[in-house]
């Protein structure tokens, strides 16, 4: 792939190994590459976070499905690894921070790409957000003293709401600082916290399993607040949510070592190590549940499974472990979303793009971004404050535009590919150790066809204006058409965004310094794959 553009100088000695790559796409090396295969692995499964999102969406999905909503975990975890493994090949030939931007700008075209980045960029900081949110529905299980504001700690009630606002913006504060320091200290986290995690998911994977009250032909029963198809569509929700975020290893490209090799790899692993962790999660909770009849199972999830079949003692312990996992996700999430502003801003396309794409030596991580992405998040969690709706509302706005993000790469991949283009083949066809680049080979075509109307259609069923949902005490149609609204209004404000800058652009100026000059390519010239 080459970009017409002037060539960037090359990366500096030290940079570490693998740089050239970054150098053959125009850009120099900022961040530091210091990543191995598992703190990349750890990027994508801290983003995906089974413990974090699993104990956040449980009831949810029970809520509306009953026991059946089981079955729409596999039925999701196979249509996003049909969609991680067009992103594996992506990865390999395109090793960039950024990635669902620059795939879209290389794969479609300058302008596309941008929407694709502007969509995925507001979306992580409201997944960051929806994490943040998600310690409400731990801590308090663990200690009374957690639950600051009022005294009933469900979300979905106003005290609740108010204090999972609270306990979001502590988080948060301490993920911005951490984004800001030394990526050792992210990696070191980040890598503590999947430890803990995996470690804490067997664990209780085991337990349930050993005080199993039924077997799993409990799973064929609805019992939900609706038929079969309002079972499985909207008790989708809970596994579209928790199966995100594994492209993390790619916006993580960067600061890996030889990226080419490891982040298709870590990109898989991460996918499939938690879609099977998540699955035997969902099971041992439906199994080990005291009672699937007595509303608690559809308003506390597995927090109220593990503290009543458990034990206060033990059950406690446990759900640390979920607590200390939600930290990590919130953590890693946001430092994806910093990557892709960052990505973007380097490029010059953004609102202060110079102050955004800052890289400062002494630390190597795009400090600005990150307080950035902080910020907005906690903004948005303030919304939780005036009513728990938006706790849902915010939820299931951020898993649609990620996967309408997703299928604005998977198309633009699916035309290449109808057009004889994909994979490249003058493009280089080895990794760093000299090895052949992933590539899915004559199941690509097929694979990318899957992958693209898996995507629109739960783009759409996530998006659907349910007022049973989004709106089940009726009166709010804001919330009922949240993530509609938010979608258009996120599209609208690029979109005007566009128009003044071009606007700008077209007025006379005189010719900036040579030095005030992008690091990277300009992505508004032409793209040639």
């Amino acid at each position: 792939m080459t970009v017409t553009t002037d060539p960037a100088p090359p990366p500096p000695p030290s940079a570490g190994a693998g740089d050239g790559s970054l150098a053959e796409f125009g850009y120099r090396q900022e961040l530091r590459r210091r990543m191995g295969r598992y703190a990349s692995f750890a990027a994508g499964f801290s983003f995906i976070s089974v413990l974090t999102t699993v104990f956040q969406f449980f009831a949810l999905g029970y809520s509306f499905g009953g026991p059946v909503f089981f079955w729409t975990w596999p039925a999701v975890l196979v249509g996003q690894l049909l969609v991680a493994a067009c992103f594996a090949e992506l990865a390999a030939r395109l090793p960039i921070a950024g990635a669902i931007y620059q795939w879209a700008s290389r794969l479609g075209s300058p302008a596309f790409g941008w929407y694709a980045g502007w969509i995925m960029v507001v979306g992580r900081v409201v997944v960051v957000a929806a994490a943040a949110l998600a310690l409400q529905v731990v801590l308090p299980a663990i200690w009374s003293g957690f639950q600051v504001i009022g005294g009933d700690p469900s979300p979905t009630t106003t005290s609740g709401a108010a204090n999972a606002a609270l306990l979001g913006l502590i988080l948060l504060a301490l993920t911005t600082l951490l984004n800001v320091l030394d990526n050792r200290a992210l990696s070191a986290v980040n890598t503590v916290g999947v430890t803990a995690e995996i470690v804490g998911v067997a664990l209780i994977v085991t337990l349930l399993a050993t005080h199993a009250e039924r077997d799993p032909g409990i799973t064929l029963h609805t019992g939900g607040e609706g038929g079969l198809i309002a079972a499985l569509l909207v008790g989708s929700f809970t596994a579209a949510y928790v199966l995100i975020g594994f492209e993390s290893a790619s916006e993580m490209s960067e600061e890996t070592v030889n990226p080419r090799r490891t982040a298709p790899r870590t990109t898989l692993s991460a996918l499939t190590t938690s879609g099977l962790c998540g699955g035997l999660l969902l099971l041992g909770g439906l199994l080990a549940a005291p009672s699937l009849t007595d509303g608690r199972l559809a308003s506390e999830g597995l927090s109220y499974v593990l503290t009543s079949t458990l034990g206060d003692g033990l059950g406690k312990v446990l759900l640390a472990d979920v607590a200390l996992a939600v930290c990590a996700a919130t953590l890693a999430i946001q430092t994806s979303a910093t990557r892709m502003l960052y990505s973007m801003a380097r490029d010059g396309v953004l609102p202060r793009s110079a102050r955004l794409a800052k890289v400062p030596r002494r630390t190597g991580m795009p400090g600005t971004a990150a307080v950035v992405v902080g910020v907005c998040a906690g903004l948005l969690l303030l919304l939780n404050l005036g009513s728990p709706q938006a706790f849902l509302a915010i939820g299931t706005t951020c898993i649609a535009m990620v996967y309408l993000a997703y299928a604005m790469v998977t198309g633009p991949m699916l035309m290449r590919r109808l057009k004889g283009q994909w994979p490249p083949a003058d493009g280089d066809d080895r990794d760093e150790l000299g090895k052949p680049l992933f590539s899915l080979g004559r199941w690509g075509l097929p694979v990318n066809v899957l992958a693209v109307g898996y995507g629109l259609f739960m783009t759409v069923n996530l998006s659907w204006p349910r007022a049973g949902v989004y709106d089940p005490e009726g009166g709010h149609w804001y919330f009922q058409w949240f993530t509609v609204l938010f979608v258009g209004i996120t599209v609208a404000t690029g979109a005007a965004y566009r128009w003044y800058r071009s606007r700008r652009d077209a007025a006379p100026t005189p010719k900036a310094p040579d030095s005030q000059a992008p690091a990277g390519p300009v992505l508004d010239e032409a793209v040639r794959i």
